[in-house]
């Protein structure tokens, strides 16, 4: 069915996610009534401190969707771009999303945007629960422990639909319409009228819960599986080199970056998670997933599956490990020069039987249980380098950032400050960097807006410049039928 949600509903049935741990459909009416709650007070769901942490993991269960960042954030990010060319024309696998064709009624637009809001509120209905009873926990650092992971998840939801659905910071400086702003747990119908607040305001609220989190979260937990699936400092430090990046704020990212790199290689994160580059890029997409460059994934395993045609395997990998919806575009990252035929991670790369180049990052199939990496290390070197360059030039510290990241996987393509005539120069060089090493990771789509360049042309698409309506995706139709104060995009 069409999945054109009520919002109301929709958001409510995530409060009884976090609450009662289990989903209800959307399609059963009687189930989606708000009455129900009535029965989980908080008395109920916060009375011991076990009950609180199975709080916490549904938080992150409820974010961990294939819907959302479970999987289809990052190919959708990924086939708005150039990189992957669409082959099966199938029409619930982002073909809209490949072509730039969704409207407000598409179910792309639509399951995403619930997905988001669910997460969302699930983490507001958890913050105000725990707030009104720290005491059950009788310990306060732990008690904001889970508050900052909460805060943390929240604030990369919105990075999350800001990056889709708005206009990028840069684009006046924030003064665009950006999504409604709820920071309120929502258990009722009152607050559903809510008109959107300006791009500013979201990233404001972003960067207010990351610095809470950051404040709060610890500096590790007790294993390397729990380092890499939940927050902790360093990971709160990462995604704001993320979010300032796209916010053009790049001396502010060179004061986060510098929190967790060292001011000469090797690069390792001094305090918190020991973060590190691993000498053998392959090993970080490989059983158990959890080596310290993965800084945050979202994990899966036989019995917890990203769903039906979510999985980021079954988008890339041909039959019979994936569907094979999309291959890679020879015309794009992958015949490039700067990605040398030496490049550790040409492994990649394969030719299928019908003669077309795929993507194998994500190899595990029929039944899809990669982890999807949210957060990588070599992104945050990467972050600093490019916010480096933009500040200083064509420094030595930018070079190396750069160089250890490109050096990994192509030592003999390392470079030299006298390999760039200008910053210009070394700017690109670590954006097709950022190409070669996240191809697939879902930024694609995020460095071309933030940037306010042009989508470029592919196959028969014809290319996307910022001012064409579908820069950005519509806000959806089942937002604007029962939130009489949001508005469409422009």
């Amino acid at each position: 069915m069409k999945n054109i949600m009520n919002q109301f509903h929709f958001k409510v049935a995530a409060a009884l996610v976090l609450l009662t741990g289990v989903f209800v459909s959307s399609c059963d009416k009687d189930k989606l009534n708000p009455e129900p709650l009535t029965f989980f007070s908080d008395l109920a769901v916060f009375s011991d401190p076990s009950r609180i942490l199975a709080q916490v993991n549904g938080m992150y269960a409820s974010a961990k969707s294939g819907q959302f960042l479970g999987g289809r954030y990052y190919i959708y990010q990924d086939i708005r771009g150039e990189e992957f060319l669409n082959e099966l024309t199938n029409g619930v696998t982002g073909l809209q999303t490949w072509n730039f064709t969704v409207n407000d009624g598409s179910n792309e637009v639509n399951n995403f945007w619930n997905a988001a809001y669910a997460a969302i509120n699930g983490a507001n209905v958890f913050i105000e629960g725990l707030e009104a009873n720290k005491a059950v926990l009788n310990n306060d650092a732990l008690a904001n422990n889970y508050l900052g992971e909460a805060r943390f998840l929240r604030a990369l939801s919105y990075y999350s639909l800001l990056t889709l659905y708005s206009r990028p910071f840069t684009d006046g400086n924030g003064a665009k319409l950006g999504v409604p702003l709820r920071v309120k747990a929502e258990k009722g119908p009152a607050n559903n009228d809510l008109e959107r607040s300006t791009v500013a305001a979201v990233y404001e609220q972003i960067l207010g819960d990351l610095n809470f989190a950051e404040t709060n979260l610890p500096n590790n937990y007790s294993s390397a599986a729990l380092n890499t699936t939940r927050a902790h400092k360093n990971t709160a430090i990462a995604l704001k080199t993320r979010v300032l990046l796209s916010m053009g704020r790049y001396a502010d990212v060179v004061t986060e970056g510098n929190k967790l790199v060292p001011a000469t290689a090797p690069f390792k994160a001094a305090s918190g998670v020991a973060h590190e580059l691993q000498a053998d890029i392959t090993n970080v997409f490989k059983t158990p997933y959890t080596t310290t460059e993965s800084i945050f994934s979202m994990p899966f395993t036989e019995n917890n599956l990203p769903g039906t045609q979510n999985g980021l395997g079954g988008y890339y990998n041909p039959g019979p490990r994936g569907a094979g919806d999309y291959s890679l575009n020879p015309a794009a990252i992958i015949g490039d020069p700067a990605f040398a035929a030496t490049d550790a991670r040409r492994a990649w790369v394969f030719v299928a039987t019908n003669n077309k180049p795929y993507l194998n990052k994500f190899p595990t199939g029929p039944v899809h249980t990669d982890s999807a990496p949210v957060i990588r290390y070599s992104e945050v070197l990467l972050n600093l380098a490019e916010a480096n360059a933009r500040t200083s030039g064509v420094s030595q510290r930018a070079v190396d950032l750069l160089n250890a990241v490109r050096g990994r996987s192509n030592p003999a393509g390392t470079y030299t400050t006298a390999s760039f005539a200008n910053a210009d120069a070394l700017i690109n060089a670590i954006l097709t960097e950022r190409r070669i090493e996240l191809l697939g990771e879902g930024f694609r789509s995020i460095d071309i807006m933030r940037l306010g360049q042009t989508f470029p042309a592919k196959a028969s698409v014809t290319a996307v410049p910022p001012s064409s309506n579908a820069y950005i995706w519509p806000i959806p139709s089942g937002e604007l039928s029962v939130n009489a104060l949001c508005v469409p995009n422009p």
